[in-house]
């Protein structure tokens, strides 16, 4: 009679970052090559899904290549003030933004100035900042000041001076009706799109309660990018949509559950070729670990010092040119 295997026979199981080295292998080697808004070119796939458990603490944090986690989150937390200007940014040293109204700097003026001194005079002059350094009503604006316009009467519209804030109303119905099926926040306001420096890439967010009924409920959590990078801007969007599951459940007093991860144009640039044959050649290790040290007042109150990754020991950073 054959026995019965023991737990240490069992396979051990599959690290969960094999599932994006085997999406990107697949779009280097079966993508649609496709030119695109930037001009460098991409291969692509339409349509993919990435499930990440977000339970004691696990992140979607990539270990094949260093992701600079503090500067995600300081993004991230930008987002949540409401703020277009990359002074904030620039200020704590987060240069991600800064490619966009230095493009437009240097095309208006015809002065190529260097992207380190732009960014110090965005920090030092306020005024250069006012004029130069605002992307328009992007993400964090749309998050929790979309606008809303009042009708006067005579045919006209006024914009109130307060819009919707989109984080405020989740975060009330999460706690008060965590059943519904419309806990959304939308980032794409067709109407000012032609404002933005940049559509929103991750445009749709959904949560999901499950197991309310027994016991404390699980926070889930959609992301619906209309477009992802999948060499650059992959690792700090599930980052960030992890760490916006990880807030709302503690604000909400609820448990971490799972982040669904959905792509549209999911692709990898031409010129990236360096990176994505050094990422595909790498092994995914070890498993990082984020706590909250602290439960602030609201979801607006936190701060970088809130949060402690341990356990994250990953490749060398793999550098790459951002298409603009």
């Amino acid at each position: 009679m054959a026995s019965i295997a023991s737990v240490s026979d069992s396979p051990p199981e599959r690290h969960y970052e094999w599932q994006v080295l085997d999406l990107m292998r697949h779009i280097w080697e079966h993508g649609d090559e496709r030119v695109d808004r930037t001009g460098v070119g991409t291969r692509s796939v339409f349509g993919a899904q990435l499930r990440f458990d977000l339970s004691d603490g696990q992140m979607p944090l990539l270990t094949t290549k260093r992701v600079y986690w503090k500067t995600a989150t300081r993004e991230f937390l930008w987002f949540l003030t409401g703020q277009t200007n990359i002074r904030p940014l620039c200020e704590q040293g987060v240069e991600i933004w800064t490619d966009w109204p230095l493009d437009r700097y240097r095309r208006e003026t015809g002065d190529a100035i260097a992207r380190a001194d732009f960014s110090a005079r965005i920090v030092a002059d306020a005024a250069f900042a006012a004029q130069w350094g605002d992307l328009g009503p992007v993400y964090g604006k749309q998050w929790v000041d979309w606008p809303v316009y009042e009708p006067l009467g005579d045919g006209t519209f006024r914009r109130r001076e307060h819009g919707v804030n989109q984080i405020a109303d989740l975060v009330a119905g999460l706690k008060a009706n965590p059943g519904s099926r419309r806990h959304i926040v939308e980032g794409w306001n067709v109407a000012e799109l032609d404002a933005m420096a940049l559509p929103p890439c991750h445009k749709t967010y959904q949560f999901h309660v499950a197991g309310g009924t027994q016991g404390k409920g699980r926070l889930n959590g959609l992301l619906y990018q209309r477009s992802c990078d999948l060499g650059l801007g992959f690792a700090f969007n599930a980052w960030s949509a992890a760490l916006f599951i990880r807030m709302l459940a503690q604000q909400c007093d609820l448990e971490p559950g799972e982040l669904v991860w959905m792509g549209g144009d999911v692709h990898l640039y031409l010129n990236h070729a360096d990176l994505v044959e050094e990422q595909l050649a790498r092994v995914p290790s070890g498993s990082p670990r984020m706590a909250i040290l602290r439960r602030p007042a609201s979801i607006f109150d936190y701060r970088i010092e809130d949060f402690e990754v341990t356990g994250y020991k990953p490749g060398a950073a793999i550098s790459a040119p951002v298409a603009v």
